[in-house]
């Protein structure tokens, strides 16, 4: 019986792909690619000559039919433009649609951004918490990273150049200045790993260029650590609003300089204020 194959290729370099790989690629009858483009320059480095048809997010759900006929009659193999087919590209519903149809489904397993990041952090990742790409609007970002500041597991996250910033920014304000791996290019000619914390990464890519994995720590649970923070946080407000800052410049101060989120020491603010029978804070930064 014709099979469905999820073939992983490089992230990058071409030499990453697996014999396994190259071998299925071509003995199938028809590769489906999230861009032809990109997956010819893999098959003429290989000289294979497989057929080429697209599956992409814009045409999935028209071509989902034409590619369960095609599995009638021979095997498929399912490729994306880099990694494992079916994470953060196309592919999971051809996959359901194949299973439910009766059509062995096999994994030609190889290259994965998020666990060649994990592998260069530098971080303690026993567990960890793939988000893929951070949403694209702050308000949306913010919510998921304020969700996330108390969890104790690593965060793995991808990201884009032109939105890079803004999620290192949102990163430092909701979770602190936390360990982090900037892995940018991976396996590629101009590969980069920076290590340190979120406050240096943002100093590190002013005008970041190419494909971006974060590698966050995550909570660390130091409950007596967190108290001389906080209080080191409230002695930090205290003076700053004695010099004449603003309820927003004094947060965005003492977190900087406790390393705490900046939503901790304007809830702190709140506290003290109610605790003093003090008027009502500022906006929140």
């Amino acid at each position: 019986m014709p099979s469905l194959y999820i073939v992983a290729t490089p992230i990058g370099n071409l030499e990453d792909i697996s014999q396994r790989a190259l071998r299925v690629l071509r003995e199938v009858d028809l590769i489906a690619a999230e861009d032809t483009r990109v997956t010819r320059k893999l098959l003429a480095r290989y000289d294979i000559k497989t057929r080429l048809t697209s599956y992409r997010e814009s045409n999935r759900e028209s071509k989902l039919p034409e590619l369960l006929d095609a599995l009638e009659q021979g095997d498929v193999a399912l490729v994306s433009d880099a990694g494992m087919p079916g994470i953060n590209d196309p592919g999971s519903e051809l996959v359901r649609a194949a299973a439910e149809n009766g059509i062995p489904v096999v994994p030609v397993p190889g290259p994965s951004a998020v666990t060649t990041a994990i592998a260069v952090s530098g971080l303690p990742v026993g567990e960890f918490v793939y988000l893929g790409f951070l949403p694209r609007k702050k308000g949306e970002r913010r919510r998921l990273l304020d969700a996330l500041a108390g969890d104790p597991r690593t965060l793995v996250a991808l990201e884009t150049p032109h939105r890079l910033r803004g999620a290192l920014t949102d990163l430092l304000d909701a979770l602190g200045d936390r360990r982090i791996a900037v892995c940018r290019e991976l396996t590629k000619l101009h590969e980069e790993v920076f290590r340190g914390v979120i406050s240096e990464a943002l100093d590190r890519f002013p005008e970041p260029r190419g494909e971006f994995t974060l590698v966050i720590e995550g909570a660390v649970s130091d409950e007596g650590g967190r108290r001389e923070k906080e209080k080191a946080a409230l002695d930090a407000l205290e003076k700053l609003r004695a010099d004449g800052f603003t309820d927003r410049d004094a947060v965005a101060a003492a977190a900087i300089f406790t390393g705490l989120p900046k939503s901790a020491v304007y809830r702190l603010l709140l506290d003290s204020r109610k605790a003093s029978g003090g008027g009502e804070a500022g906006p929140a930064p």
